[in-house]
C-alpha cells in the first residue's frame, strides 16, 4: 500500500471546488492510487515528455476524475504517491494548457 501526500496547493485547490467534485476526487485518489498508482487504466495514464511547473519525480501521471485531472508522481522506493496538482479540464483544452 502506498502513502498519499498532497501539497498545500492541492489542499487549497480542493477547497475551492464544489463539495460534490471534491468528494469524487478524494474518493478516486484513495481508491485508485493507494494500491497500484503506476498501472495504466482507462482513467490513469503516464504523461510522457510533460514538464510540469512544479517539482516532480519523472514520470508524471494523470488521473482523470470526470472533468478534473489529478497530477501525481510516485516514489516507488518509499511507496509514496505525491499529489502535485488538481486542475479542471474544459472541453477542447490540452493537458499542457491547463497546467
Amino acid at each position: 500500500m502506498y502513502e498519499l501526500k498532497a501539497s498545500r496547493e492541492v489542499e487549497q485547490e480542493l477547497k475551492s471546488l464544489p463539495a460534490y467534485y471534491r468528494r469524487k476526487i478524494v474518493d478516486a485518489v484513495q481508491t485508485q492510487l493507494r494500491y497500484e498508482p503506476m498501472t495504466p487504466t482507462r482513467n490513469r495514464k503516464q504523461l510522457v515528455g510533460l514538464l510540469p511547473p512544479w517539482d516532480a519525480e519523472p514520470p508524471v501521471w494523470e488521473l482523470r476524475v470526470e472533468e478534473y485531472r489529478v497530477f501525481y508522481d510516485v516514489d516507488e522506493a518509499k511507496r509514496i504517491v505525491y499529489i502535485r496538482a488538481v486542475r479542471g479540464k474544459p472541453a477542447g483544452k490540452t493537458t499542457e494548457e491547463i497546467l
